[in-house]
């Protein structure tokens, strides 16, 4: 009888464990995704950056022991500078309404105005503070906050500056932007940060990069705003407008990842090339099917090694030439994908 009793009460545990579980990490059946490496990775950017906010700049040292290295980043944090000051716009700004509704097609329907409003506000405010601060990119905390007290996403803001060479990042990930910088910077074209998201079919070589999104306009065909379908049912379907929607054209992909290894005071990444594919692919945000020989390896190795699921993406083929210059000329512990 205690054996039953035993049993019933562990079979007890681990369904209510299940359920605690699925509440805060709910399986999303369209993206095939649990996605709750988001909120893990956010998290833990923050604990392992170990980030010292000193007034309005602060700096972040990482010693390498190995090279007595010191590797100095200058960042600057805002806040909630965009509450207070948006409100205070003029018309004496550079970013225009009339930018938001150029760059992207404007989702017909009630209440557009409003939201591009709310929108021009929060870039104008963007803009004028990366200026003013001297910043020439930004990693962006784009939820939940900004939708509670501004009712929209910050996705189409940050798609413009990255199409504009000026990277921007989503989920406060500094070594995300740094990634996409570096592609850039390489092939003086817009970058993006992308999750690796699920598998594509049954081709071990093909997979799925998602993002909700802010990719720039450039890694599209054709884009629209839209509403951000996956915080929709947390802050509200009202909340969540100037999401950029999209698939990602076909061509040539290069991508990076850079991440700290803070027990031995280390930057480390990988690099790599592959393509974007123009294989059927329904879903919502922005999405693309990508293809890179020898996926499978590549993923295991990320995973062996605690890389978070971001990596930055470029249509262009400067892998190697990324690689060179993080490894041989900043000395950072790099791996180069090969098939």
């Amino acid at each position: 009888m205690n054996g039953i009793e035993s049993s019933v009460r562990r079979n007890a545990a681990w369904a209510l464990v299940s359920l605690a579980y699925l509440f805060a990490f709910p399986y999303f059946e369209r993206l095939n995704n649990p996605n709750e490496n988001v909120r893990i990775w956010a998290t833990r950017v923050l604990r392992d950056h170990i980030i010292k906010v000193q007034g309005r700049a602060f700096e972040k040292y990482l010693y390498d022991r190995l090279n007595r290295r010191t590797h100095v980043f200058t960042l600057a944090s805002s806040n909630d500078a965009a509450y207070t000051d948006a409100d205070d716009v003029s018309g004496d700004t550079e970013f225009s309404n009339d930018e938001i509704e150029d760059f992207v097609l404007l989702r017909s329907g009630k209440g557009d105005e409003e939201f591009g409003q709310s929108m021009y506000q929060l870039g104008a405010v963007v803009d004028d503070w990366m200026k003013s601060a001297d910043v020439q990119i930004s990693a962006v905390q784009c939820w939940t906050s900004l939708e509670e007290n501004l009712g929209v996403v910050p996705c189409t803001v940050m798609s413009m500056m990255s199409d504009s060479l000026l990277s921007s990042a989503c989920e406060v990930d500094v070594c995300g932007v740094l990634g996409m910088h570096v592609l850039q910077l390489a092939s003086g074209t817009p970058s993006a940060l992308l999750d690796w998201n699920n598998n594509y079919g049954t081709d071990p070589n093909k997979a799925v990069c998602f993002h909700c999104s802010n990719l720039p306009k450039h890694f599209f065909n054709e884009v629209k705003m839209d509403f951000q379908e996956i915080i929709a049912g947390t802050v509200g379907k009202e909340n969540t407008f100037g999401t950029c929607v999209g698939r990602v054209k076909a061509g040539a992909m290069s991508f990076a990842r850079f991440s700290t290894d803070d027990v031995n005071g280390e930057i480390r990444g990988y690099t790599g090339g592959g393509r974007f594919t123009d294989d059927p692919l329904q879903t919502f945000g922005g999405a693309g099917v990508v293809e890179i020989p020898g996926l499978q390896k590549l993923l295991h190795y990320i995973c062996e090694n605690g890389f978070e699921h971001h990596v930055a993406a470029n249509f262009s083929t400067v892998g190697p030439a990324v690689h060179e210059a993080a490894s041989k000329y900043l000395g950072w512990d790099m791996h180069a994908h090969q098939a």
